[in-house]
């Protein structure tokens, strides 16, 4: 009787404590859930609401990425973005990230439609920036990963446009 109980407080306690350890390992992950492989050094905001306000609080462009998990498209450009160093040194310093895997009610972000992948500017002023277009006409703010060094340029015009108008 002691040896089955023995083993039945070690099971338990072997139960609470890998329970435990899970718990504190998602503790310790819970920023990157938000990352969703877009770069897990980045601070991402988890709304489209909570990114305008910490633009306008912090006076950096929130950068705004629509994208969907099963697209292939998608996929492609989140690989290309997180293995960018200097992307991710960029979004980690000088602009508010946000990243959607839905629409937002904020028609002046699909000013050509709801297309994924899709990356839009918004100013700290909280302007929605139209003028910040990728290379395809027909999609004007989708960018593919050969077009990796464009979105950098786009990201530097982000920044300099508020510069220049503030």
């Amino acid at each position: 009787i002691m040896l089955h109980s023995t083993l039945a407080l070690s099971l338990l306690l072997i139960a609470v404590s890998s329970n435990l350890a899970m718990a504190i390992k998602k503790e310790k992950r819970a920023p990157q859930t938000l990352s969703r492989g877009w770069g897990d050094e980045i601070t991402w905001v988890q709304t489209y609401e909570e990114g305008l306000y910490q633009a306008k609080k912090s006076n950096k462009p929130l950068m705004v990425i629509h994208h969907l998990e099963d697209c292939q498209y998608c996929q492609a450009l989140k690989k290309a973005f997180a293995e960018n160093e200097e992307i991710q040194e960029m979004a980690q310093n000088n602009f508010v990230m946000l990243n959607l895997m839905h629409e937002t009610t904020d028609k002046n972000l699909s000013p050509d439609g709801q297309y994924v992948p899709r990356i839009m500017f918004v100013d700290p002023s909280l302007t929605v920036r139209a003028d910040i277009t990728g290379r395809y006409s027909n999609r004007l703010y989708t960018y593919e990963p050969q077009d990796i060094s464009f979105l950098i340029e786009n990201m530097k015009k982000a920044l300099r446009l508020i510069q220049t108008e503030l």
